[in-house]
């Protein structure tokens, strides 16, 4: 909330263009907004009863805005990537390498 209208503007217009670029070099899996973190609920289940609370359970000023999944050739072009995002001058970007699936050797 502390960019103006104009701020705010010009980097969602910023954000979608570099989407688009992205998209074009064929490397954009998705890419998609979250709503809220006030529209979010969080869900628990203990002992078989399951409870949802509204909002979401972390405690923090920083939320999740969304997510985008594309392919890399590596970690480090993955970062570089990243790096490239908009929002990066202004929050914290996340990566992550997909899973192949549940892991069954170990936890997270």
């Amino acid at each position: 909330n502390a960019l103006t209208e104009t701020e705010w503007q010009s980097l969602r217009e910023e954000t979608l263009g570099y989407v688009e670029t992205l998209r074009a070099s064929g490397c954009l899996i998705d890419a998609r907004p979250l709503q809220s973190a006030r529209k979010a609920s969080t869900v628990q289940v203990r002992n078989g009863q399951t409870t949802v609370t509204d909002g979401p359970f972390a405690e923090t000023k920083e939320q999740l805005g969304g997510f985008f999944l594309f392919e890399a050739a590596s970690f480090e072009e993955a970062l570089r990537i990243a790096a490239q995002w908009p929002s990066a001058r202004l929050g914290t970007i996340e990566v992550r390498p997909l899973d192949d699936g549940l892991r069954t050797d170990s936890r997270y």
